[in-house]
């Protein structure tokens, strides 16, 4: 199966995510997705929860207050000032939830 990278970026922390199959996100014009050998792209993500998916694994979700995606060569880059990545769907949509609230005071 072919697979992308996702380079993850925010003000404190980097991660790499390897043997990414497909990624799901928002932006000002709607959902989206990228599988690997996407044509290169750029956009703002909105505030909101993105997901991938590896090889092997579940669904993961990205709890973001935006951000700049950056899709070439088959590598994702995401920058954000923060983001929260879980596997677990409700801890995460209150987390964006929380960080919403946050935000706004």
């Amino acid at each position: 199966m072919k697979s992308f990278q996702i380079i993850l970026r925010d003000a404190a922390r980097h991660e790499c995510i390897e043997e990414v199959v497909s990624f799901v996100g928002e932006d000002f014009s709607g959902s989206f997705g990228i599988l690997a050998g996407h044509d290169r792209m750029i956009t703002n993500l909105v505030f909101g929860l993105a997901r991938f998916r590896t090889e092997d694994g579940p669904w993961e979700y990205l709890a973001m207050p935006g951000g700049m995606l950056y899709f070439t060569d088959n590598m994702l880059h995401i920058d954000a000032r923060r983001y929260l990545r879980s596997d677990d769907y409700e801890n995460i949509s209150q987390a964006l939830v929380d960080i919403l609230a946050a935000e706004e005071q």
